[in-house]
């Protein structure tokens, strides 16, 4: 988008460019998201920057009452599999925290040089200064809504000092953290061990239907989905993790448990890639809805998002196990699994966590509740992820990981294409040889022949409005 359109979209302030690009105002050294209820700035006082961080690069301090470092992820970075899109969703994902830039670095099979040069390029930031940024969200989001004192904060958003967390809070959000803590929004006291979230996403969102999918696809003592509310626990990087979303105001409203808070920036990336809150709904329904073929169904549904997964290993497994069987009789077969060779997550409480790569390597195949072959499979996907041969993730290269995929006894071109799509967030995947989606074609008088090259690069949505089209309780029977 060149400046103009952007002013543009700042005076109508429209709220589908949040997070598109950030708007900073010279005469008054505040940047702000795009939909800003503020008077609108004269254009020759304001300049837009392509991240957060790139503001608060440049001296700019966010706005109070937009909050634009909490707008939702530049869903650019979703599409695009190159070093700068990789880079960026792992940074997401905390690596820079945990690993530092030599540990992105090595995930990335780039120089820490050409690392920095790149993003510096693409969104005018390198990778310190926009993992930077992420720390001081996560800072202000746990001194809003935890009791942790003040210190705990600091370290447990990631900073390395408590000078360094004081300097970076009042350098972007012009106060100390007490005064951050001393303007909570709520006058409810927060609940001790629980951090509350709104997790933004650009409208329309069709998210009752969403949390009906994964509520469908529940693995006992894993998940569970009651009244509306999907609950489930995951590997975090220091522990378990307990996770509940639903739906609400313009917002996810999600709630947290962790076993360490240092979790929590790896923890909300794993929630908003499984629920897909980054994505433009408005351009992939404009490219799908322009066939006259998809139009209908992209009406019906608008919003539709790509669900995507928090562990990468955990889907490879329940895809293998759900192979040729129904959605119910893969949850149960998964549960078995869970309740034998997973562990307890929290001392007291029901839940089980997925069992690792490592303890599923381990066990004899003959003692998986599944046919020989298929244990087999998932035995050797187990193996490749111990091994550290196989990665799953949003930030790895897709066109590496799929040929790593089909190299695996068990895994065909179904498997590899559904798991591309759910657990590495590839956006532009058809699943053209599943039954469901060449009914729906069919029905709808389209040709799968040819790829359908129009629908690029958000044929991973038009495979969920296939599924949709064909059976009217789409979740308990697609993927």
């Amino acid at each position: 988008m060149d400046d103009d359109t952007c002013y543009r979209a700042v005076q109508s302030r429209d709220a589908r460019f949040d997070g598109w690009f950030f708007t900073a105002v010279r005469t008054t050294g505040i940047y702000c998201r795009p939909s800003c209820p503020a008077i609108t700035p004269q254009r020759r006082n304001v300049s837009f920057h392509p991240s957060a961080a790139a503001a608060q690069r440049a001296g700019y301090r966010a706005c109070k009452r937009c909050r634009p470092d909490a707008s939702p992820g530049s869903p650019e970075w979703n599409v695009r599999g190159d070093l700068a899109g990789r880079a960026l969703r792992l940074i997401a994902d905390g690596v820079v925290d945990r690993d530092g830039v030599p540990g992105l670095a090595a995930r990335l099979g780039y120089s820490e040089r050409q690392i920095h040069r790149t993003l510096v390029a693409e969104v005018g930031a390198g990778p310190i200064a926009l993992a930077r940024a992420q720390r001081a969200q996560t800072a202000r989001v746990l001194l809003e809504t935890t009791d942790l004192p003040i210190t705990d904060v600091a370290f447990a958003a990631g900073f390395a000092s408590v000078r360094q967390f004081n300097d970076t809070v009042r350098a972007v959000f012009a106060t100390t953290p007490g005064g951050l803590r001393a303007s909570r929004r709520s006058d409810r006291a927060p609940e001790s061990g629980v951090i509350a979230l709104r997790l933004p996403y650009r409208e329309p969102i069709q998210l009752p239907s969403l949390l009906e999918f994964l509520g469908a696809h529940a693995v006992p003592g894993l998940e569970s989905y009651v009244d509306g509310v999907f609950t489930r626990v995951l590997h975090a990087p220091s522990g378990p993790a307990l996770v509940s979303v639903t739906p609400g105001d313009g917002a996810v409203h999600c709630r947290v448990r962790l076993t360490h808070t240092r979790d929590l920036v790896a923890v909300v990336a794993r929630v908003r890639h499984l629920l897909d809150l980054d994505a433009d709904p408005v351009a992939v329904d404009a490219t799908l809805g322009a066939d006259p073929a998809l139009a209908l169904p992209v009406r019906k549904r608008p919003g539709l998002r790509s669900p995507g997964s928090v562990d990468g290993f955990e889907t490879a497994v329940r895809t293998i196990v759900g192979q040729q069987i129904s959605v119910a009789g893969a949850c149960t077969v998964l549960g078995r699994v869970v309740a034998a060779h997973g562990r307890r997550a929290f001392d007291g409480e029901p839940w089980q966590l997925f069992p690792s790569a490592e303890e599923l390597a381990a066990v004899d195949p003959a003692a998986m509740p599944m046919p020989r072959s298929r244990a087999a499979a998932v035995q050797g996907v187990a193996a490749a992820f111990a091994d550290g041969a196989l990665t799953l993730d949003p930030g790895v290269d897709r066109a590496q990981t799929r040929a790593a995929l089909l190299a695996l006894p068990g895994v065909g071109p179904w498997t590899m294409n559904y798991l591309m799509m759910r657990a590495t967030a590839d956006p532009d995947v058809l699943l053209d040889a599943d039954l469901g989606v060449r009914r729906s074609a069919a029905d709808l008088g389209v040709d799968l022949g040819d790829g359908r090259p129009g629908w690029a690069p958000w044929r991973s949505y038009a495979t969920y409005h296939l599924w949709a089209h064909m059976y009217s309780d789409v979740w308990r029977i697609a993927g």
